[in-house]
This record gives C-alpha cells, sequence and structure tokens, in this order.
C-alpha cells in the first residue's frame, strides 16, 4: 500500500489535478491515508475514506481467512469476475495471501497519521466484519487535522453498497462543506 501511495501522489501530479479530494475504500482509504500522511500531494482538500485499516486485526484476519473458502467454494470468483475481468484470480489472491502472510500481522500505519492534515470523513459499518471502530478512533486520535465520522447501523464492510443513500450523502455533504459549495 505504501508503493501505491507513492503512485497515486504522482499521478495525481502528472495529470495536473490540483485539488483533488481522495475517497477510497478499504485498502483503498488506507492507500488515502498513507499519501495524505507521508507524500507530499499539491493542493490535497479533503480525505472521505470508508472502512479503512490503520493496522491489522486480527477479526479482519480472521474474516480474510474465511473468505478464501467461500472464493473456493461458491460463487464469489464469479460475482468479482463482474468488476476485475481475466484478472479476478490474480486481485483476489493477491490481496488475501499479502493480508495473511505472517509478516502482515505487523502492519501498521497510525505513524502516517499525523501528517493528515485534510479535513478528513470517515465512514464506518457498524457490522463490518474486517475491521472495529479501533480503526476509526485511531484516525480521529492521531490524525493531524479535523476528522467526521459517520458509524452506520446495520451495515457491513461496504456502506457505498449496503447503506447507499446515507453514505452519498454524508459524502456530498461533506464535499460541499470542503468545497464551500455546501446546500
Amino acid at each position: 500500500m505504501h508503493d501505491e501511495a507513492k503512485v497515486l501522489a504522482a499521478v495525481l501530479s502528472e495529470a495536473g489535478i490540483r485539488e483533488p479530494i481522495l475517497l477510497g475504500h478499504s485498502d483503498g482509504a488506507s492507500i488515502a491515508l498513507i499519501a495524505a500522511g507521508t507524500e507530499r500531494i499539491r493542493g490535497l482538500r479533503a480525505l472521505v475514506l470508508e472502512a479503512p485499516h490503520t493496522f491489522a486485526e486480527p477479526c479482519g484476519l480472521e474474516s480474510i481467512a474465511r473468505i478464501a473458502d467461500l472464493y473456493r467454494t461458491t460463487n464469489l470468483r464469479e460475482r468479482l469476475s463482474r468488476h476485475h475481468g481475466d484478472n479476478t484470480d490474480v486481485a483476489f489472491w493477491g490481496w488475501n495471501r499479502v493480508w495473511l502472510h505472517p509478516d502482515f500481522r505487523a502492519w501498521n500505519i497510525q505513524d502516517a497519521l499525523p501528517g493528515v492534515t485534510v479535513p478528513t470523513l470517515v465512514i464506518q459499518g457498524e457490522d463490518d466484519e474486517y475491521g472495529r471502530w479501533k480503526h476509526v478512533e485511531s484516525i480521529q486520535r492521531l490524525s493531524g487535522g479535523p476528522v467526521e465520522t459517520l458509524l452506520l447501523p446495520r451495515c457491513g464492510h461496504a456502506p457505498h453498497a449496503e447503506q447507499r443513500d446515507a453514505t452519498l450523502a454524508a459524502m456530498a455533504r461533506f464535499i460541499g462543506q470542503v468545497t464551500g459549495n455546501a446546500s
């Protein structure tokens, strides 16, 4: 994820994006945190994070181990192939094996959080099987900028899919405040 954060900063710069607002889900949210906290991203305005990870949590690792069995024995591969096409196996096993590698248990990005100085919205599902509220609390406690949070009841790891209207409304309101276009 650290390598991807470096690439993200370079892509934004090369594309001439002057005032980005980074929106990330799960590992993408963690990449946004790393990039905002450690890379110089010119004009960064804000972060919008869904279900971010700031450290390897035992319950999340257990869920990742269980999903490997589901990938092998259910139609999960077929469902994921709608998003990943011919790269489904590479994407799934690349993600799954990295998180389950014994060295990954020590993974932690909390040292990057003080460098995050832009306004941040963190949206977390109350029933997220991959991460708990502890990740949100670490962002609130350690971030160098203002942090707003939203805990969604009856919601798992994908607020954008499971609580679409509430998630989009919170994002739109937050982005409107950050950009001065609040309605």
